[in-house]
């Protein structure tokens, strides 16, 4: 049975939705009023607190601290400054991607890893004789994610930091309203934000400190609904979605590459030794299969489809996550990929999708026709591919 986290008491009281789900043992909120898009609007317009309580986090210390991360990342951990965070994947033997997440190094010799999976196992058996220690830390640390062009204004007049000095993917540890917090200026919405970590202990006050001072910067809670929203608008991946986990699946059709992802400025192949490097290397040097890219659908091809029917368009009132075929021509004679996740897109005004092709399909301009089933009947809806991410701010590294 899912478990409440350190905010749920506030959670709990502020969704009227009652719409929950399960995250990684714990209940998490799908929206907060009966409709997100409120929610959606805030990220976009204002800022909205998102409860990341259930993600998994690992400190990892000592002498070999770098080393066992370099082992086991794709990224060159030795590279990271203190108060650096830096988005990264790690790989089984094959190069399959086991997980992504964010790394941080807290002190010269201590590091915090986030993952979407339990990553304890895997971390452990590959430090076998490293010098270094680890610890799932995941219910030491309550956290929150806010997020939205408002979001520094409003935690600057609770923080004991000056927050316009934090940069992009940067780490400090500091106060709010007198609670010591870490907050990093990193985020799941392509937008301005941070995420913030703070004792169990503390939260519920931590909460009630940002939904005070929130009320001037029409600051709202926000779910799983409005998120996964935004995540596809700033190009981001979902485990279980876009790709999966090579430990999860015994079918090699199922595994991804970093490369095939889009996330090869994320493999350094040039450090020492690291779990998958072989295999990097070598299709590095081929070249991948396939490569993730955007998609934009055209609305006046959709629209003739749902006309066909007597029938007014009809966009996706919130995202999904379904392997949807694509084609390279409207017969539908040559399937050459597919799509993973879709929204509408209110900031855009666009139906965009994320999408794998091959890399012939994969220049910004390209065409392919995405597959869209109305009334029970198939059609081929034309899209344009583009380069990711959709939405990208200036504000979010400002």
């Amino acid at each position: 049975m899912p478990r409440p986290t350190p905010f749920h008491s506030r959670t709990s009281a502020s969704c009227e939705s009652q719409s929950w789900q399960e995250w990684s043992g714990f209940l998490s909120a799908n929206s907060y009023e009966l409709d997100h898009v409120h929610e959606y609007n805030a990220v976009r317009t204002a800022c909205a607190l998102f409860d990341i309580s259930p993600l998994y986090k690992y400190h990892l210390g000592g002498p070999g601290a770098a080393a066992l991360l370099d082992r086991v990342l794709t990224r060159d951990v030795r590279k990271l400054e203190v108060g650096q965070v830096a988005y990264t994947t790690w790989c089984d033997d094959d190069g399959k991607l086991v997980d992504d997440g964010t790394v941080t190094r807290m002190a010269p010799e201590l590091y915090r890893l986030t993952a979407a999976i339990p990553t304890l196992d895997w971390l452990q058996d590959n430090g076998q004789g490293i010098d270094a220690s680890v610890e799932d830390v995941t219910e030491a640390f309550a956290g929150l994610s806010l997020q939205g062009p408002t979001s520094r204004a409003l935690l600057q007049t609770l923080a004991d930091a000056d927050l316009s000095r934090l940069r992009y993917f940067r780490q400090l540890e500091t106060k709010l309203a007198g609670l010591p917090v870490s907050i990093s200026r990193t985020g799941y919405t392509g937008d301005l934000g941070f995420e913030i970590f703070v004792d169990p202990s503390a939260a519920e006050r931590l909460w009630d400190e940002l939904a005070e001072a929130g009320r001037a910067y029409n600051m709202r809670p926000a779910g799983n609904v409005a998120l996964d929203m935004l995540r596809i608008e700033a190009g981001l991946l979902l485990i279980d979605a876009d790709f999966v986990s090579s430990v999860r699946t015994l079918f090699d059709v199922q595994k991804s590459t970093p490369y095939e992802l889009g996330l090869g400025w994320t493999v350094a192949l040039g450090k020492e030794c690291f779990v998958g490097q072989e295999a990097l290397r070598r299709e590095k040097a081929r070249g991948p299969s396939w490569t993730t890219v955007g998609i934009v659908l055209d609305l006046a091809t959709l629209e003739k489809v749902y006309s066909h029917f007597g029938m007014p368009l009809h966009l996706p009132y919130q995202s999904w996550n379904d392997h949807v075929p694509l084609y390279s021509d409207p017969e539908r004679r040559e399937h050459v990929g597919r799509a993973t996740s879709g929204t509408w897109s209110p900031i855009l005004k666009s139906y965009i999708a994320l999408a794998r092709v091959p890399p012939r399909l994969g220049e910004p301009g390209g065409r392919v026709f995405i597959e869209e089933t109305v009334e029970g009947q198939r059609f081929a809806i034309g899209a344009r591919v583009v380069k990711l991410p959709f939405f990208d701010p200036p504000r979010k590294k400002s």
